[in-house]
């Protein structure tokens, strides 16, 4: 994933086409390590990701949407104090380093100009993004404070003198006037160790591009010549995924490769590249407290169960019990006090001889008794257990419908699956104001989707969503649409008679928003809202239908994709 000093070149080209002259109008920090500015310019709104997550550290304009969290942090304040309403009048790059400085100009309270610098350093796990006043170059704020003793050199607190990351003793490839790669090429004619030795003389190069650099250089015509021309695609780039086991992006145009996919723009490229690994891992970190919940109540209900089950099976000796009660009643007179066991006829089973183990403690009716008491505490037990193992599955089926939802989710969705299971009792719900009352949270609202009938389909994706969507927002007359027997989201076609063109693409944001997401064929049934009903103290999400119809499709997420644009 090649983010390098020639990929940060080529995607601060493509910010300033889009956004120099604009004006900051909206800031949010919907992650802990991402800021978005939302820059107007060019007549359209243009939210600019600045992120300094470890692994996904980046520069981009972004389509994909975020939650803005009910309460800003600090930084997001600063920011909001000195940059709202800001224009951007430069973006600039140090040398060919993984660091982008973008210049605002605006005005401080007394109306004075205010100079200010946002720097965004993308360094992998020491990424951070810096709020810097350039009349003193001093900092005003960072995402990520680095006091003096985590790093001497580099003071990164507000208040501090702003000092740039040290220069690397090595060559800008946009400003090398010795050539020095006409010398590589003369030394090292293999392209493996050419890629190396352009890593180790030129500042900013990834593997991946170093070897791209390689080949260019060891193509045919003149090396000067084929040097420059990799080197403009940073300014007319070509946005490329490429596939195969180690894929990566470049803005490098792969001609040959039958594996690349191509993109608009750099920002969508990155969009494309990142949503799926950046999401997934913002829910691993932001519902790990979600997931240890549910792990640990699944697995305290399993070993219930297993015990259930035991027990169960144990209540199987039951009638041998009585049977053996009977019969020591029966031939009472052959048992004497002071036996430890003894071989009688069983008159149910063609007078096989039955061993029956006796206490010598006790009398021959007692021996009896005993029988009998045991035969009744497991009758009981019966249906205790009985009871208490279809309690036991319906919570662990619960459980595991709340761990696929967390699965599917993205992270706008997790507060909602917490807020079902304080309500639930598996999280103790927090008091947040003064006045010691929990604050009630919005929930979110169902993704829409639309048919390429142009029909309306809403796919909730949590349990409280379901029930919302189902119970309450659809009609009787709509459509609803299940996975059959697996964990998944509840779907409603908002149209009593769709077309089966549109009940299959429905049918296919069942299966791709459930367990079965990378099926097949994956059976979905169908059925209309007024033949589904919630039992009385059912889960959340939990209802029961008659009269459905079944549908087998296969999940498609290009499809899904082109549903969700049209929204």
């Amino acid at each position: 994933m090649p983010f390098d000093g020639l990929f940060t070149h080529a995607m601060i080209a493509e910010l300033r086409s889009k956004i120099i002259g604009g004006r900051v109008t909206k800031i949010s920090q919907p992650f802990p390590n991402e800021v978005i500015l939302t820059i107007r310019s060019q007549r359209h709104n243009q939210p600019l990701l600045l992120s300094a997550h470890p692994n996904y550290a980046r520069i981009q304009i972004t389509k994909i949407p975020y939650n803005n969290p009910p309460v800003p942090t600090n930084f997001t304040m600063t920011l909001r104090k000195y940059l709202e309403n800001a224009k951007i009048t430069a973006i600039d790059q140090l040398d060919n380093d993984r660091v982008a400085n973008f210049s605002f100009a605006t005005r401080n309270e007394l109306g004075d100009e205010l100079p200010l610098l946002l720097s965004i350093e993308i360094m992998g796990r020491y990424s951070n993004i810096v709020l810097v006043d350039q009349k003193d170059n001093k900092i005003l704020d960072t995402i990520k404070h680095i006091g003096p003793s985590q790093n001497r050199f580099r003071t990164l607190l507000p208040g501090a003198t702003y000092i740039q990351p040290p220069k690397q003793n090595l060559l800008n490839p946009f400003a090398d006037e010795s050539a020095k790669y006409l010398d590589l090429v003369q030394q090292f004619p293999n392209r493996e160790m050419l890629a190396k030795q352009l890593q180790k003389s030129y500042q900013g190069i990834a593997t991946a591009h170093a070897l791209y650099l390689a080949d260019s250089l060891h193509a045919v015509g003149d090396t000067s010549i084929n040097w420059e021309h990799a080197l403009k695609q940073a300014d007319s780039p070509t946005p490329t995924i490429v596939g195969g086991s180690k894929n990566f992006f470049t803005f490098f145009k792969y001609d040959n490769d039958l594996n690349s996919e191509n993109t608009e723009s750099l920002s969508n490229l990155l969009d494309a590249f990142y949503q799926k690994k950046a999401t997934s891992d913002r829910v691993q970190q932001q519902g790990s407290q979600l997931f240890h919940v549910i792990k640990g109540n699944l697995q305290k209900n399993r070993k219930k169960l297993k015990k259930l089950q035991q027990t169960m099976a144990s209540t199987q000796k039951a009638d041998i019990l009585r049977i053996k009660g009977e019969l020591l009643t029966t031939y009472l007179y052959q048992v004497k006090r002071g036996m430890t066991e003894i071989e009688l006829p069983n008159y149910y089973d063609n007078e096989k001889l039955v061993k029956i183990s006796l206490s010598n403690q006790l009398s021959p009716s007692q021996n009896a008794q005993k029988y009998f008491k045991k035969y009744q505490k497991l009758k009981n037990a019966v249906a205790y257990v009985t009871k208490q193992m279809k309690i036991t599955k319906t919570e662990i089926n619960y459980l595991e419908e709340v761990e696929t939802q967390l699965e599917l989710a993205d992270p706008q969705d997790l507060p909602d699956i917490k807020v079902e299971l304080q309500q639930e009792g598996y999280i103790r719900a927090q008091k947040q104001n003064k006045n010691g009352k929990v604050r009630k949270n919005k929930l979110g609202q169902p993704d829409t989707f639309y048919s390429s009938e142009d029909i309306k389909i809403s796919v909730g994706k949590n349990n409280l969503q379901n029930d919302r969507l189902t119970l309450k927002m659809a009609q009787k007359k709509d459509i609803w649409l299940h996975a059959k027997n697996i964990h998944g989201s509840h779907v409603i076609i908002h149209d009593s008679q769709p077309s089966e063109r549109t009940l299959l693409e429905a049918a296919k944001l069942a299966a791709y928003y459930s367990k079965a997401r990378s099926s097949g064929n994956v059976p979905v049934d169908y059925v209309r809202v007024k033949n589904i009903r919630k039992p009385n103290g059912a889960k959340p999400g939990f209802v029961i239908y008659e009269g459905q119809q079944t549908l087998y499709v296969t999940p498609d997420e290009g499809e899904m994709k082109k549903m969700k644009k049209h929204d």
